[in-house]
């Protein structure tokens, strides 16, 4: 298998904080990779390495000779550009207008884009999502590199995303902590944690068996640790009793004994595991009924969201909010929250009802703000469920060292910075939890962690999040938006998403002509052009090639290794373009 990119003993730090040290790996052709790790540990960073988009402080990066690599990050910014005009401005300047433009054009079709005129900058979020994926494969990379791709995308886009990389992206490093999604396009994880003697753990399989595999290493590590205590306790007592090394052999014994200890508090170090201690406080209150609705509906504009809903909430209903992007989730949300009113229909709320509403779009805590005032900004102590806390034991119980309270939060990664954000909600108490996107960031074992805290609130929640794994097993009611005239409550997860799955075929089903109506072209106008200059396309693109080939016999280019190197990337793109050409022509040949 060929290898396209690997780095050996790569460290890196900000300042006096150590992000990772010695990281080795390899990434081959046909890697379908899914990174992972803890808030902190430096994945977003060590993937902008990789990217050549920052440097390491120690080690080496190499990579194959003229490999391709496409990096997606986390945010994606436009300029007041269409979509077709980025894609045109991806691709090489020395490519033909009419070839430019026609590449834009089938991306902008594979990435079922509404429209290519409307300004980029102008997009949501997930569908600059979608664009960024399109900017980089676009010049079909040989490498592709993606800092959390599911960020910004409903659960539609997600299942899109997953059958998209299935089919775009034959080799692939990504940083994601959804775990369905990992389960279903990885065929390798990497866990990068401080917790493994090397600070990686690989694993060439399934996410599951990634677990599967990852449990029995650390009980055997935490079997190692017991079977080395016994002997750090007796080289302890030996060398208590006053040994003096003045002998070979005694000076050899006291070597082996500090090995045995130093090699006793590595493991130690590395088997205590430490996780964000969260915990929701509710008010106890024993109301059945916290939140009735009935026939509510709610417009934005002369759009309508929802009509005629009824639901009741009570302690204990956990539901989760499910439909795309634009459904009205965050109003459903907001109405809750009593931000909004309903159109029409009555909403009543329990007397003097406690709400705790978190806002994905909360606002952004300044940089140069210390972690001290962003945990506990009223002084020293804070307040959770009646009892004062020092700020010292405040910030441990969310992972951060009492060393780092002086620390700007710029310099926090983002899943920290959302842990900021939990420790907040925590000091509220509630009857009714609002969740909007509060898994954002969060690392694996932090989800967890959150999943088991509102398991155990007694008090009623309602839960917006593209996490599939938080929803299937925290959720016991599920109502599904996006067909304002028929809400729809299901019982699991798994309903909606069968019920999901079944409209999108429904829609997506081809209708049977009228036996009488001459059966229509399925091509639109700009696919019908593209289809007519294709042949000559190609036709051309051959020529260059055979043009390029016999360059390559020539002595001016087969004795300068630099201009030998510049004609094979040219032949390497120009037959990457034929193939793309010759998948595309099939792709309307099929439609037709």
């Amino acid at each position: 298998m060929t290898v396209l990119l690997s780095c050996q003993s790569i460290s890196k730090s900000y300042g006096s904080r150590p992000l990772f040290r010695d990281v080795t790996l390899s990434i081959q052709a046909g890697d379908r990779i899914g990174l992972i790790g803890p808030n902190g540990s430096g994945k977003s960073t060590l993937l902008k390495i990789l990217a050549g988009q920052e440097r390491a402080d120690q080690g080496e990066v190499v990579s194959r000779r003229q490999l391709r690599v496409g990096y997606v990050p986390q945010t994606c910014d436009f300029p007041d550009k269409s979509p077709q005009e980025i894609l045109e401005g991806a691709l090489p300047s020395d490519m033909p207008d009419y070839e430019r433009k026609q590449q834009a054009e089938m991306w902008l079709s594979k990435l079922d884009f509404p429209s290519s005129t409307i300004s980029a900058s102008l997009l949501s979020g997930g569908w600059k999502k979608r664009l960024s994926f399109a900017k980089e494969l676009i010049n079909t990379p040989d490498l592709l590199l993606l800092d959390e791709p599911t960020n910004h995308l409903d659960l539609e886009g997600i299942l899109w995303l997953e059958k998209f990389l299935a089919r775009e992206a034959p080799s692939f490093l990504l940083v994601s902590h959804d775990r369905y999604f990992l389960q279903e396009v990885a065929s390798k994880i990497i866990e990068i944690d401080p917790v493994y003697p090397k600070g990686l753990f690989t694993v060439d399989g399934s996410y599951a068996e990634f677990l599967k595999r990852k449990e029995d290493f650390l009980q055997g590590q935490l079997q190692q640790e017991r079977s080395i205590a016994t002997k750090a306790r007796r080289e302890t007592e030996w060398l208590r009793q006053g040994v003096k090394a003045r002998t070979t052999k005694s000076e050899a014994r006291i070597d082996e004994a500090q090995s045995i200890l130093q090699e006793y508090a590595a493991i130690r170090t590395r088997n205590t595991q430490k996780r964000a201690k969260i915990q929701f406080a509710s008010t106890e209150r024993e109301t059945r009924k916290l939140v009735v609705a009935k026939n509510i509906s709610k417009s934005i504009g002369d759009r309508t969201l929802f009509a005629h809903l009824d639901f009741t909430l009570s302690p204990g209903t956990r539901m989760g909010l499910m439909g795309p992007n634009g459904a009205g989730k965050t109003t459903f949300l907001r109405m809750m929250a009593k931000q909004l009113a309903p159109d029409q229909g009555t909403l009543k709320f329990a007397d003097a009802l406690q709400i705790v509403y978190f806002d994905q779009h909360r606002a952004a805590l300044p940089d140069d703000m210390r972690l001290r005032e962003a945990l506990s900004p009223k002084g020293d102590y804070v307040e959770f469920q009646g009892q004062p806390v020092h700020v010292n034991g405040w910030c441990k119980r969310f992972l951060f060292s009492p060393d780092l309270l002086d620390l700007p939060i710029g310099k926090l990664s983002g899943g920290e910075r959302a842990r900021i954000s939990i420790a907040h909600l925590m000091l509220q108490k509630a009857d009714l939890l609002l969740l909007d996107e509060p898994t954002n960031d969060l690392d694996i074992a932090t989800l967890e962690t959150l999943e088991e805290s509102l398991l155990e609130f007694s008090g009623a929640l309602v839960l917006i999040t593209h996490d599939r794994c938080m929803l299937d097993r925290l959720c016991n009611t599920f109502l599904a938006l996006g067909d304002a005239t028929n809400p729809t409550f299901y019982a699991e997860y798994s309903q909606w998403e069968k019920a999901s799955l079944k409209s999108r075929e429904s829609k997506s089903a081809p209708v049977e002509p009228k036996p009488e109506v001459k059966k229509k072209s399925g091509l639109t106008y700009q696919e019908k052009k593209e289809y007519e200059q294709m042949e000559a396309n190609i036709g051309k693109l051959e020529e260059e090639v055979k043009a390029l080939n016999h360059l390559l016999e020539t002595p001016e280019v087969a004795q300068n290794p630099d201009r030998l190197r510049e004609v094979c990337a040219a032949v390497g793109l120009s037959e990457n373009r034929i193939e793309q050409l010759y998948l595309r022509w099939s792709e309307l040949e099929q439609k037709k």
